[in-house]
């Protein structure tokens, strides 16, 4: 788990977007993180289940990749 990752509990969805969003403290920068998903554009609101799975898919992208600048988009199946 990384720890430098705070996750704000702000989730709401974005029409322009067309995904759910949400912001986070990584390392002491505001990030915006973008869930891009036909199955999550579907839903009403963020459940605390679906919560968790959206946090757990940042923490394996962030293992991954690197931050370019304060927004990541991440697209899920």
């Amino acid at each position: 788990m990384n720890q430098a990752i705070l996750f704000n509990d702000d989730f709401i969805f974005d029409n322009e977007q067309e995904a759910w969003r949400c912001t986070a403290l990584l390392s002491g920068q505001l990030i915006t993180i973008y869930f891009h998903s036909m199955q999550l554009k579907r839903l009403n609101e963020i459940t605390s289940c679906t919560k968790f799975d959206l946090e757990e898919a940042v923490e394996l992208w962030l293992e991954k990749n690197e931050p370019e600048n304060e927004i990541i988009h991440i697209n899920m199946r």
